[in-house]
Order: structure tokens, then sequence, then C-alpha cells
């Protein structure tokens, strides 16, 4: 099990209710993948440097979470079929989390 980081790039055009069930979205997948220590770290509506989509501004998400390599294919899977999310990074932080660590 590592442990893993995505940024996400909502629409800013989402409300508050879609942002949260795209959330619980990929909540319910990494708890289908058996992901665990989650973190999710809400950064709230940013300009952004360059147009993305033709909008000047978006709202960004950090999930930090620790699964196995399957679960994160499945949970970029989902990010890239969701209508909403605009961008995503995933970033491996640490190789191996040992399991005190994630208690």
């Amino acid at each position: 099990m590592r442990k893993y980081e995505t940024l996400l790039l909502l629409s800013p055009e989402l409300s508050g209710e879609e942002r949260t069930a795209i959330l619980d979205t990929l909540s319910g997948v990494l708890d289908r993948v058996e992901g665990t220590d989650r973190v999710v770290d809400e950064w709230g509506m940013r300009d952004l440097a360059y147009p993305v989509r033709k909008q000047m501004r978006g709202y960004y998400v950090r999930l930090e979470y620790v699964c196995a390599n399957a679960g994160v294919a499945e949970l970029e899977r989902i990010i890239r079929i969701t209508d909403g999310i605009y961008k995503f990074l995933t970033v491996q932080l640490a190789d191996e989390t040992q399991a005190e660590e994630v208690a």
C-alpha cells in the first residue's frame, strides 16, 4: 500500500451540492478499492494562470489517501468519465506505508 495525493480542478459552474456529489462518488470508489487514511482538503475557488475550457477560475480539491496501484487506476478512470472535473494530477507521496502509520 502506498500513499497518494490527487489534486482536482472542478468546474466553477458547479453548485455546492454537485461538488459534494462528485466528492462522495470518489470516496465511494476509494471505499471499494480499500483506500484508507483519506484526507479531503477543499482549497476553494481560485484564479487560473491560463484559461481551461474557456474558464479563468476553478475550484480546487486535494485528496490524500493510501491504497494499492490498482485502486489509483480505478479512481483515475472514474475521474476521467465524471463531468465537471476539468483536470487532475495524482502523485505518489510515499513508497510503502506501514500498518501502524495508517491507524
